[in-house]
């Protein structure tokens, strides 16, 4: 069993009302990467997320709960936490 961690990227943008709007998430193989791709959307977007998921790539089983390892402007509620 192989197991890896994928470094994912979300952002968000103002929807309607109070609302966020998600832009389609993107994935890195390094935390670096990652962090680069989020410190650049902080500047564009009105919130941001970087999440890290292990788990095995052949079976397609991952964490339940991805870890979030940053987070800035407005997000939603079940992912600031």
């Amino acid at each position: 069993m192989a197991v890896e961690t994928v470094y994912i990227v979300q952002s968000f943008q103002p929807g309607r009302g109070a609302r966020l709007k998600s832009d389609p998430p993107s994935s890195y193989k390094t935390e670096r990467q990652a962090q680069r791709a989020a410190d650049r959307l902080v500047t564009i977007r009105a919130g941001v997320v970087m999440l890290a998921n292990t788990g095995d790539p052949e079976t397609g089983d991952y964490d339940d709960e991805p870890k979030v390892l940053f987070r800035s402007g407005r997000i939603p509620p079940e992912l600031d936490v």
